[in-house]
Order: structure tokens, then sequence, then C-alpha cells
């Protein structure tokens, strides 16, 4: 699972501090060559100091620029604003007793008195970094084009808790929307689950925990860049070892930190092309093409057509994991946005 042999992993203490796992036999293979405007991105990278995540402690990850700063720094070259959209609102609230069981809520400034649609988005970073700060610009952006209100998860993190505490977070987190947007205005008949790389990953076993615990089932499901598969010889694994910003040594580094035990790799939260995926809810995955996490992706959908689900993935050419909250500077992610709400709408039968 995430890019390592089992054979090989060994689980991280729960301290923040841990040292790195060491790193994988290094592949020679070079990844396609970016789009020139992904690449402007990614250029951004070391000159705002970033330092390879697979070589640091969580503590030292964590604050470590990320692909949305280095997005927000082609703005800035470009002459744009990069203030949160005022178009939305936001409000944080808690789901849970845990300062990080909480959620933000985006809604259209101008919403009306009518019911609207809700989308229950999870965040990325491999279940150790990052946050709703972080991913930011994919929630607003579904709020704005859908007259949506999106409920942005903020779960606890690993190393400090490991698996299953975020799925867990997960659930608690959409048991709990279920729960309360109508207080919001919001229309739960109209509910769809995202989430991009980590946070793909929660929206499909999200998916499958509300089918098997009988709840309301999302109307559709939208997975960007998702963990899916523990296979150690996906092509992606290979083609894209060393691409930016996200690695196969990273993949390595993240289970190092959130798994307790061996196990965990199998588990079909995690190894989604090996749960039971019968009767789940449309859904679309968006993946990049230089990505290590490509191949997830691709059987994920496999699988999802082999047990009957009916499912759409597109994989976007010369673009690299984290793409999808670039659509204002990377014409491959704004291609995907267009991609994804347009199926967001048809799901929600949207007409305009």
């Amino acid at each position: 699972m995430l890019g390592c042999s089992t054979a090989v992993l060994a689980q991280s203490s729960n301290s923040v501090n841990a040292a790195p796992p060491s790193p994988p036999s290094a592949v020679a293979a070079q990844p396609p060559k970016a789009a020139a405007d992904m690449q402007m991105v990614l250029d951004q990278l070391p000159l705002l100091g970033a330092k390879p995540i697979e070589t640091l402690t969580p503590v030292k990850a964590r604050i470590q620029p990320s692909a949305a700063d280095a997005a927000k720094a082609v703005m800035r070259t470009k002459g744009m604003s990069t203030a949160p959209d005022p178009a939305m609102t936001t409000r944080d609230l808690p789901y849970g007793s845990d300062p990080m069981q909480y959620v933000r809520i985006y809604k259209p400034a101008n919403a009306t008195g009518a019911p609207m649609p809700v989308i229950v988005y999870y965040h990325g970073g491999g279940w150790v970094i990052a946050d709703v700060n972080t991913y930011d610009a994919a929630p607003r952006l579904l709020s704005k084009q859908l007259n949506a209100i999106v409920v942005s998860v903020e779960y606890r993190h690993a190393p400090e808790f490991k698996f299953p505490a975020q799925h867990d977070d997960a659930y608690a987190a959409y048991d709990w929307v279920l729960q309360n947007a109508q207080s919001w205005g919001g229309d739960t008949s109209k509910l769809a689950l995202a989430g991009e790389s980590a946070g793909g990953n929660l929206a499909v076993a999200t998916a499958i925990h509300a089918r098997d615990s009988k709840l309301t089932m999302p109307v559709h499901v939208l997975s960007v860049y998702p963990i899916a598969n523990s296979s150690m010889i996906l092509p992606s694994r290979t083609d894209a070892a060393n691409a930016k910003p996200l690695n196969t040594a990273m993949l390595k580094w993240f289970g190092y930190y959130y798994t307790n035990t061996m196990a965990d790799m199998q588990d079909p939260r995690l190894n989604l092309v090996g749960a039971n995926l019968r009767d789940l809810p449309p859904t679309t995955i968006v993946n990049a093409q230089i990505d290590p996490l490509r191949s997830d992706g691709e059987t994920l959908a496999a699988a999802m057509k082999s047990a009957g689900d009916k499912v759409e993935q597109r994989t976007f050419p010369g673009v690299t994991h984290e793409f999808f909250g670039m659509g204002t500077v990377v014409r491959g992610a704004y291609d995907a946005n267009a991609y994804a709400i347009a199926r967001l709408k048809a799901a929600f039968g949207i007409r305009n």
C-alpha cells in the first residue's frame, strides 16, 4: 500500500517527531513532461523553500510550502488576487469532541431560502499533513459553481491518531451532516461526496459506510486522484516515481506514519479495489497523468465497473498530483473542474 512493500515497511511511533523511514530504492524513470503552465507551478516549490517531504518528520513536513502555495505564487506573478472569493461565506462547526474534528461550511453569500445541494468534501495530505486551509480552492469553487453548501471536513491526523481514526472521523462527519444540513438550508436528497487524494479515498469509503449502515446514500461521488490500490507493481508507481509534488517515496512515507500494522495495508478501507463495491452511487474519478496515484484511480474505476457501478474515470494529460485546485492558472485543472462540475450538476438535476 502507498507504494511500498509490506515486507519491508515498519510502522512509526505516534510521535510527530518520529524519524522518517529509510528511502526506497531509487527508480531511474523520468516522469512525462508537464504542461508549461503546470511546470510553472512546480518551479515555484523550490523557490518557496520546499524540502522533500520523504526526508522530514511529520512536524516539519506540516510547515512546508504546499502545492497550493506554489499556485498562489504563480497567481501573484500574473497580478491575480490570491484573496478568497467573497462570493462564499464560511463558518467552522465541531462535529466531534476533539478540536480537530470540525467542518468548514461554505455557502453562497447570495443564497436564497431555497434548499441547496450539499457536498461533503474530504481534503488530502496522506492523512498526515495539510488541512482545510490548504485545500480551500476546490470546496470554494464547487460551492460557487453549483450554488451548493460544501462541508469540508477536518479530521484527526496521523501519526498522533492512526488508521482507522481518519475513516472513523469521515463517517462521523457524514452522519453529522445528514442530521444537521437542513438547518443550514441544505437538501440531503441532493447530497454528494467529494475528496482529493487521501480524501478521494475517504469519499468512496464513506459511500460504502453509508450503504452498509443503511444511511441516506449520496447521489454522486467525486473522487480526485484517490489512494485506492495496495499493489506494488502499478504502472504509475514506476513511471511517476520521481514526479513532483508527489513521488513514490512520499507514498511510503505516508504509509509509514499512518498505519499501525502491516495488515492495515490490505484493509478494504485503504485497498479500495479489494472492497465490496456493489451498489455504490454513480462515481466520477479524476486523475493526473504525472502522478504515482494515477493507476489507483484507473484500477478503482475498473473494479467499480466490474461490481456493476456507474463510473466515469478520466486521466488529464500534462498535469500532476494536486492540480485540481489550480484552475485559475493551469488549463488542465480548469478542464478537470469543468468536467467534475458537469457531472455533479447532472447528479443534482441542475440544468443550467
